[in-house]
């Protein structure tokens, strides 16, 4: 069973009802400021309409586009919430919250098609390779801490390789989250070969028998050419040790900064071949809206959250979790 599919069946067999409901309680926390932001102002767009007729449509294109769900997405839900008004003729403004819910919930759920099956089987004795990219800034290196952090308490043992070579703070806060996690961390000096340091990190993890690799790359993006060059040489130098290293290469993604994840998501999937998301720093913001665009525009499945700073809320994500924060009363 894939990695992360095996740490979520794991966790929804061992849960009770009590820990379910918590886990939904702190993903609602998460999205509260999305949820207020976006039903706040959906309660301004019917205000006064008792159906809903092109001037509700309107406004709720408007209210959809300024939650950060992007125009290209807004337009499909647009044009799936006009066929429902054309079928049933009537349609009361007070079920759009309800009607939305659908509309959002089928999207997320045509985006994950075959995501439950991530396609790559576990071996023994071959470390799992997880490559992370992602701009500086948007906590890439506290998911990898964190992520560290949740497979090690699984009883994996995980190395993490310290290839972001261009800054030494990069370096030095990875290895605190290494300690902190309790992950064993590969490093050479600043300004070292990125290369040099996966292909040292991947021989080690072998020759010690890990369960995980995650390794760090620099989050530079001025240069699309120099990026993708840059990563598929640390590709190539991995799969010298490990023929088909990275298992996955997983994008993360600063939610509060909204459309700008959306032209990251872009820059990133066009320079290299992006298999997950993690989308950190939601809790803060009311800009969650974007996964729903992101999910949709990229086809990319969302794994991982960051809906808080503490090292346990780092949340796999479930579409179905999330559509309960946002339109669950």
């Amino acid at each position: 069973m894939a990695l992360f599919n095996l740490f979520k069946k794991k966790q929804k067999e061992e849960e009770t009802p009590e820990v379910q409901a918590s886990r939904q309680q702190e993903v609602n926390e998460g999205f509260k400021k999305t949820k207020e932001g976006l039903f706040g102002k959906l309660a301004r767009a019917v205000a006064g309409k008792s159906q809903v007729d092109d001037e509700v449509l309107d406004n709720l294109e408007e209210v959809l586009i300024t939650s950060d769900v992007g125009v290209e997405t807004t337009v499909k839900i647009i044009r799936n919430i006009e066929a429902r008004v054309a079928r049933d003729k009537y349609m009361n403004a007070s079920e759009l919250r309800s009607i939305l819910r659908d509309e959002v919930s089928a999207l997320l759920q045509e985006s994950d098609s075959g995501s439950e099956d991530f396609g790559l089987e576990l071996r023994e004795g071959v470390p799992y390779v997880v490559m992370v990219v992602g701009v500086n800034g948007v906590g890439k290196t506290t998911t990898i801490g964190k992520l560290a952090a949740q497979l090690v308490r699984a009883g994996r043992k995980v190395y993490i390789g310290a290839a972001d070579t261009f800054r030494a703070a990069a370096i030095d806060q990875l290895q605190v989250w290494a300690d902190r996690a309790g992950a064993t961390m590969i490093r050479q000096e600043m300004g070292s070969d990125p290369a040099s340091v996966a292909y040292d990190t991947l021989r080690s993890a072998v020759a010690n028998h890990a369960d995980v690799v995650l390794i760090d790359t620099a989050g530079r993006l001025h240069n699309k050419v120099g990026l993708m060059n840059e990563l598929t040489k640390i590709r190539n130098v991995m799969a010298k040790v490990i023929p088909d290293a990275p298992h996955e290469v997983m994008l993360v993604l600063d939610g509060s900064t909204g459309q700008n994840a959306f032209e990251q998501a872009r820059q990133f999937t066009q320079a290299t071949q992006v298999t997950s998301l993690a989308v950190t720093k939601l809790d803060g913001t009311a800009k969650g809206g974007v996964i729903i665009g992101i999910c949709d525009q990229f086809h990319i499945p969302v794994r991982y959250i960051g809906i808080g700073e503490g090292i346990d809320q780092l949340k796999i994500f479930d579409r179905r979790e999330f559509v309960d924060a946002l339109f669950g009363e």
